[in-house]
């Protein structure tokens, strides 16, 4: 199995280019794909989205006072 150590090297050869242009092209592809990549942020505000779009607020009901105080009552 090949060693990360010789990845630059046949990356190199691949694209036929110098050492030092292939390893810097890998890192540039590298940074543009991280940079690519939607923030935690963005993929939770997404996923409430998407939850949202799939709810039915036509069937739900409203969670009042009387609602509420039953959630606490002993039974």
């Amino acid at each position: 199995m090949p060693r990360p150590t010789h990845w630059p090297r046949k990356v190199a050869a691949l694209k036929k280019m110098g050492l030092t242009e292939a390893v810097h092209a890998a890192l540039s592809h590298e940074l543009e794909r991280e940079r690519a990549k939607p923030s935690l942020v963005e993929v939770g505000v997404g996923f409430l989205r998407d939850l949202r779009a799939k709810a039915r607020p036509e069937l739900s009901k409203q969670a009042d006072k009387a609602f509420r105080d039953s959630l606490y009552e002993n039974e």
